[in-house]
């Protein structure tokens, strides 16, 4: 009886994950309980930290620890990103409001938004960069620790 029990809820699960794989709207209710979590928990510990951020970090660990794959959340990811001028309009549309920003200050936020922007894609560049780097170096490990020689660069 208990063993029937199992292969259900292993039925469940399987069903639960190729429909995951295949639907963007679970991928990115998914996505959002992630966040909704990381504010819960901001809110909860009192940290300074956006729950996105923790969230962020949530999803970090379990694709780090394998508990949840790359494809699971791909779609969903790819539809946040695609609609994300969506998020700015309103900031568009606050400008409109704001003639001031049209003057010497709007040349300021711009030169701010411009540093940072270049910042962040830097930071994004070079942290990508140390992570393949990291990965190239751990399969070398592996494949010296297997006997095989490793792959040389073209």
């Amino acid at each position: 009886m208990l063993s029937t029990g199992k292969a259900a809820v292993r039925k469940i699960m399987v069903l639960f994950r190729r429909n995951l794989r295949l639907r963007a709207g679970l991928q990115l209710g998914l996505i959002l309980a992630f966040w909704m979590l990381g504010a819960l928990l901001a809110r909860w510990s009192r940290m300074p930290v956006p729950g996105g951020i923790i969230g962020m970090f949530l999803v970090l660990g379990l694709l780090a620890g394998r508990w949840v794959s790359t494809a699971s959340l791909r779609k969903g990811a790819n539809w946040l990103i695609a609609e994300m001028l969506l998020f700015f309009v309103p900031a568009v549309l606050a400008m409109l409001d704001h003639r001031e920003f049209i003057g010497l200050l709007g040349v300021k936020v711009l030169a701010v938004i411009l540093a940072g922007t270049v910042v962040v894609m830097s930071i994004t560049a070079l942290s990508a960069d140390l992570c393949f780097h990291l990965m190239y170096a751990t399969e070398v490990r592996g494949q010296l620790t297997h006997g095989v020689s490793p792959r040389v660069a073209e």
